[in-house]
């Protein structure tokens, strides 16, 4: 572990993700969390008396006092991170050293640490997109009236309504914020169960009828529920839900993200990401306003979507009771998940809250490409008329084209003009008809109220 910058660093130490989850996922904290759990094993152990209150107040007492370039020294030489740790903590502890870890096994402290690094990682994305939800209330609010053309098959479709657009994200990631919410409530620690989950040297110390009522002790102490069953580790499943719920939440940003990307081209340009008056686009292109937050959340979403298979492997093939392929890569997985999770969100923070609507731009496609959509509307008033439906549908088509070699030719959208020329829809339909027929915000359907 080194500060150092003539070697490599993770750019997750310092460019993606909060101070906030960095923290929860440090060393520093990791082992914070397996010392409250050798303290808590032992408090709890005071009441069968195996520990004295003594012991258990000197290891409280030095709980706080870590010394992980002592910890990993040792660990360069005995090979086991949780033993050189608990060495340290023990030679801190004149009193209470030589009862730490009583009756436990290494994964019956690390694992239920990690469950609690998990809760509060959750616990801390929840509270990223309850703030990003109600960023993105405002502006669908705001823009629930404010007519855009919607596009399918990247194809200028109909006018929807930008808030309507909006909305469709929101109800995403509000499924994405309950999916989140039912994974806090929903973690479990393994528990101390020892090496193959039977507790049966717990048993041995405490006696078959404690066991019990001991577990739940530690667990209300620790504030985490236990699995009722585990085996040397709780279930590596729990990794895989967890990741899945991230990488859920990641392909609606991801998604949100790319749409954004698209609307921001100037060929279209409704919106834009914020952009500073001293912010450089390019180092060949001076004029360019490159979308780089969206560029990045797109590109971290996509790692993450790669992140699941990895515990779907963990889980898979953890072969009866553990095997410890799992333990190397979730050193950088799991961490990873949340960073990138946290980092996504607190970008999209930045680019809603100053999301640029360029009106002008809005209406200039609606202008150029929303009289095509009225010809649903014409259609529909000619039958209502008594015209045949294939004579109306022909006569719109005829005229929808040569709108289309207009416009290839670089003039306006003649649409309106070529269907009012036409005395087969005037005898049926007057001038003012047909200007309602061509209005588009009275064609938006159900988008401003939903």
């Amino acid at each position: 572990m080194t500060d150092s910058y003539h070697t490599y660093q993770s750019p997750f130490s310092w460019r993606y993700g909060s101070d906030e989850m960095r923290s929860i996922w440090s060393e520093e904290h990791k082992r914070l969390l397996w010392r409250r759990c050798w303290v808590v094993l032992a408090e709890v152990q005071v009441n069968y008396g195996l520990v004295t209150i003594a012991q258990a107040a000197d290891l409280q007492a030095h709980a706080a006092d870590l010394d992980i370039p002592r910890s990993l020294a040792l660990e360069n030489e005995i090979h086991h991170d949780l033993m050189a740790e608990l060495k340290v903590f023990a030679s801190q502890c004149p009193a209470g050293g030589g009862i730490i870890h009583l009756g436990a096994t290494s994964m019956d402290i690390k694992d239920n640490a990690e469950a609690l690094q998990l809760r509060a990682g959750v616990s801390l994305l929840r509270l990223r997109l309850a703030g990003l939800l109600e960023t993105l209330t405002r502006l669908i609010e705001t823009h629930a009236a404010l007519p855009v053309m919607a596009f399918t098959h990247l194809q200028p479709a109909e006018p929807t309504t930008l808030g309507y657009r909006l909305a469709n994200t929101g109800q995403d990631l509000l499924a994405d914020w309950h999916s989140l919410d039912r994974t806090h409530a929903n973690l479990r620690g393994k528990g101390f169960k020892g090496a193959v989950g039977n507790a049966a040297g717990f048993q041995l110390l405490l006696g078959s009828a404690n066991f019990d009522a001991f577990e739940e002790e530690i667990s209300r102490k620790l504030g985490l529920p236990f699995y009722t069953a585990a085996t040397q580790t709780y279930s590596r499943k729990q990794d895989l839900e967890v990741l899945q719920v991230l990488s859920s939440l990641a392909a609606t940003l991801y998604k949100f993200a790319l749409d954004l990307r698209l609307l921001q081209s100037e060929v279209i340009g409704e919106t834009a990401e914020p952009f500073s008056a001293s912010q450089v686009g390019s180092s060949a292109m001076p004029f360019k306003r490159n979308p780089v937050e969206l560029e990045k959340i797109t590109s971290l979403a996509r790692e993450l979507s790669a992140l699941p298979a990895v515990a779907w492997n963990n889980y898979a093939h953890s072969i009866l009771e553990r095997t410890l392929d799992d333990s190397a890569n979730r050193r950088s997985v799991l961490p990873e998940a949340f960073l990138i999770s946290d980092e996504i969100l607190v970008a999209f923070e930045r680019v809603l809250s100053g999301l640029r609507i360029r009106r002008n731009n809005i209406k200039r496609t609606l202008a150029t490409y929303a009289p095509f959509a009225a010809t649903e509307r014409v259609l529909l008033a000619l039958t209502g008329k008594g015209m045949d439906r294939q004579l109306a549908h022909e006569i719109l088509r005829v005229h929808s084209m040569q709108a289309w070699e207009a416009m290839e030719k670089g003039e306006g959208n003649p649409l309106r003009r070529l269907i009012e020329s036409d005395t087969r829809v005037t005898s049926l339909l007057s001038p003012e008809e047909v200007m309602e027929l061509f209005r588009v915000d009275n064609y938006t359907g159900i988008a401003c109220e939903r």
